[in-house]
């Protein structure tokens, strides 16, 4: 489905009728939510339904990160290994973007 979304944004109708109609709408809708649940897919309210298309790179690899942060026992750790393992150029790029954002 997601190569589908690749053309641009499109209803869950649309998408349907893209695959070729095998499928139920009521699918087709659970599984464009659930990929907009899961950072793979943006949405946008369009009259009385959504426009789902690709979520770009930088938001996917983030929400992976996230992800792997949230379900680690230990944050401290994990966040220390991350640092550890950056390449020493992009350490004033992360001080940078730190600093950025303490105003989010």
């Amino acid at each position: 489905m997601l190569a589908v979304l690749a053309g641009g944004p499109m209803t869950p109708r649309e998408v349907l009728e893209h695959l070729g109609g095998d499928l139920a709408y009521t699918t087709v809708m659970t599984t464009l939510a659930r990929l907009h649940e899961k950072g793979a897919a943006t949405r946008q309210s369009t009259g009385r339904t959504f426009s789902y298309a690709l979520a770009d790179g930088p938001s996917v690899r983030a929400r992976a990160m996230r992800r792997t942060l949230d379900a680690a026992p230990d944050r401290e750790q994990v966040l220390a290994r991350f640092l550890d393992e950056l390449d020493p150029d992009d350490v004033p790029l992360l001080r940078r973007l730190l600093r950025q954002g303490k105003g989010r």
